[in-house]
């Protein structure tokens, strides 16, 4: 045991045990945690304001039998576990006689927040065609200098002229042909174009970018938060019962769904916490708990601290969702309903949300009850697979169609009683692979996201300003496509075929299935599957692309588009050159989407609520931040109206910036070859002869300038 000594954040070194004050802190350091859980902030890396909760990291020998966990730690892998650079920690939550304690992994530069900081600093070099042009054509005047130098002082020493008289002539011509104030000419038209985006709330951080906005002639967009509004209203719930899904849909607040399963999973499987009194947490996990009318209630530090280990979050109906207990008249029985204060719900153990699991689970306990049971939440496509086939309904996926083609956002809930023998300590060790399986299928949330007012409006500017719109999210497929066609990003009249690639498996290899999403009225409509054996697809397929005329849309998801990158690299840039819909797409595939969009002479402009899209921001030729939050420094461009109307005014003010620094190149370089020219003629001959000519030719006030 080692005593608690002070120290300076400089002299962390990765091994080193430090301790999170009680009343948080802002990170210095990357750092994993041994013990005790924080809230932590991490709006400065991801743009996200919404709090996350970090668990101590297991220790997979506690119990090798039911923990699986990977032994060695990794910062992606142990995300959930690891405080990052720059966070701040907003709460800390500890056993009785410990601190919340974490170790020193990564400091200075190799940091999350250190590799942020560097690629601002040194970002990857953007290639643009006027400044490569500039510089090919400054470079073919030295070469012209150059000759008339060589020319100047051979004709100079054949007239006899004296060296210092040379000397300035030589040097004359360079400078003259060379201009030295063509960079701060170039500027002036970026100066002016700054100062008037400034003014339409519009700040940039990268004057140069200014120019190559004016070129976009593509631009991609996140969907939640930047097509649609920020915030999802629960529109409704559809139960299953028997395996079947109830008649209609329902709310969640309803009497007699006080005490079922499903609002117990809605009441629990969350990430939601209390700050200052106040609930906070993901929009969707408040917006979900918001609809059941529950309360929370999380232990006090001074209630904490009595206890051997964390004490759990608390969650119960109020009183007023209770009906009154109903009995015959003079018979003594029991109420149908248990009592209020007899119905709560520890959580005894949560895993987080995962983007690449796409779902979140948690462990609870019932009050009074001997058993713990396992709740389950995520996309409906990935619960589905995790239940068992006899509680999921037969037309699940036809039910799920529907909600995700009318545009709305479908979450999936399932439930698992756990055995008995699993204890709380077994359960703090265990490995959620080992939960989450075996489920019990209990129905869908429906929750509602709405286009925003100026969606469609600026989308069909930049439609007629014959700039492509793309659509990259993270959200389902078919709900991306419905909001594609409600923006009008995919016109009415136009169809959309979904590529789907697998990758190799059991000795076979690659392939891609495409499937229409609706009839298209060609032989293929049914969705038929196709083999695709190199970049081209057989031979049906093109017949069938040929008679759409131009007339259709890829829409692909990012495992597809992994899948097709590495086994398909000449399908891709077809994939690029036609996709509209780019859905399930993780951070990294954004960027990685930008830089084939760019592989096939796109100049890229992105969208983004600097959520996730950190990377595509700053891979793009012009990157726009609708989020004000410290992420927004990895963006050129970010905009206080949280909306895509700053778009057009952007790609505007670009091209009228590079229309004058088009001007002012052309007048630059024509004023210096004409001086040039002018110059090489005068030195060449002798001074008498050329005074004559040009005293004839333009009269005595320019010989005497000369």
């Amino acid at each position: 045991i080692f005593p608690i000594e002070d120290a300076m954040s400089t002299d962390l070194v990765p091994g080193d045990v430090m301790v999170i004050p009680t009343n948080g802190t802002i990170m210095p350091c990357d750092a994993v945690l041994i013990s005790g859980m924080c809230i932590v902030n991490e709006s400065m890396l991801t743009g996200e304001s919404v709090p996350v909760t970090k668990t101590n990291l297991p220790d997979p020998g506690q119990d090798k039998r039911e923990s699986t966990s990977d032994p060695v730690y990794s910062t992606d892998g142990h995300k959930r576990h690891t405080l990052f650079c720059g966070t701040q920690v907003i709460q800390t939550r500890f056993y009785s006689g410990e601190l919340v304690k974490a170790v020193v992994v990564r400091t200075g530069f190799s940091t999350a927040k250190g590799q942020l900081v560097r690629s601002i600093l040194y970002p990857k070099p953007t290639d643009f065609k006027l400044y490569r042009d500039a510089y090919l054509f400054l470079m073919c005047l030295v070469a012209v200098a150059a000759i008339g130098f060589i020319y100047t002082i051979v004709i100079s020493i054949m007239h006899q002229v004296p060296a210092q008289t040379i000397i300035v002539k030589c040097l004359d011509i360079i400078t003259i042909t060379v201009p030295p104030a063509l960079p701060a000419a170039m500027t002036a038209g970026i100066v002016y174009a700054q100062r008037r985006l400034k003014r339409a709330g519009i700040f940039c951080i990268s004057p140069q970018r200014i120019n190559i906005c004016g070129q976009l002639n593509l631009v991609c967009f996140d969907k939640t938060g930047t097509l649609t509004e920020d915030g999802l209203d629960l529109w409704g719930i559809q139960r299953v019962e028997a395996g079947c899904f109830c008649c209609s849909e329902e709310k969640a607040c309803q009497e007699y769904l006080v005490t079922s399963a499903f609002v117990a999973c809605m009441a629990t499987c969350h990430s939601l916490t209390r700050i200052d009194g106040k609930l906070s947490g993901d929009p969707l996990d408040l917006k979900m708990f918001e609809a059941t009318g529950w309360v929370l209630e999380e232990a006090s530090e001074e209630e904490t601290s009595l206890h051997n280990n964390i004490m759990p979050t608390v969650v119960r109906p109020p009183r007023q969702l209770f009906p009154e207990p109903v009995s015959s008249p003079g018979q003594d029985v029991p109420p149908i309903h248990p009592p209020q204060s007899s119905y709560e719900i520890g959580v005894v153990r949560q895993f987080p949300f995962s983007s690449s699991l796409q779902r979140m689970s948690v462990v609870v306990r019932r009050l009074g009850e001997k058993h713990m049971d396992a709740y389950l939440k995520g996309a409906p496509e990935v619960v589905a697979g995790l239940c068992k086939e006899e509680t999921v309904p037969a037309d699940f996926a036809h039910v799920l169609e529907d909600y995700t083609k009318l545009g709305f956002r479908v979450l999936a809930l399932a439930h698992r009683c756990l055995e008995a023998k699993l204890t709380w300590h077994k359960v703090q060790n265990i490995n959620r692979d080992v939960i989450e399986n075996s489920m019990d299928f209990l129905g869908l949330i429906i929750m509602q996201n709405k286009l925003k007012a100026e969606t469609p409006k600026v989308l069909e500017d930049l439609r007629q300003a014959n700039i492509r719109t793309v659509m990259v999210t993270g959200d389902n497929m078919l709900t991306a496509i419905s909001v594609a066609r409600d923006c009008r990003m995919i016109p009415p009249q136009h169809r959309v075929i979904i590529a789907d690639a697998l990758p190799p498996k059991d000795g076979q290899t690659a392939r891609i299935d495409w499937q229409y999403t609706d009839d298209p009225g060609l032989p293929a409509s049914k969705g038929a599957q196709y083999e695709v054996s190199g970049w081209n697809p057989v031979p049906k397929l093109t017949e069938a692309l040929e008679l759409l005329s131009g007339r259709y849309h890829f829409a692909i998801s990012g495992k597809s588009l992994a899948v097709v990158i590495e086994h398909f690299p000449d399908l891709a840039q077809k994939l690029a050159l036609h996709g509209t819909v780019f859905a399930r797409m993780a951070p990294d595939q954004k960027t990685q989407l930008v830089e084939v969009l760019q592989s096939i002479d796109y100049c890229v402009g992105m969208c983004g609520d600097g959520a996730n899209d950190c990377g595509a921001l700053k891979r793009a030729h012009g990157g726009i931040s609708l989020s004000e939050l410290e992420a927004s420094v990895a963006s050129p461009f970010t905009s206080k109206t949280p909306d895509i109307s700053c778009v057009p005014t952007l790609i505007r003010e670009g091209r009228a910036a590079l229309i004058t620094s088009f001007c002012v190149f052309k007048f630059m370089a024509l004023y210096s070859i004409i001086q040039y020219i002018s110059v090489t003629l005068l030195y060449s001959v002798s001074t008498a002869a050329t005074c004559a000519v040009v005293s004839a030719l333009m009269g005595h006030q320019v010989v005497w300038w000369l």
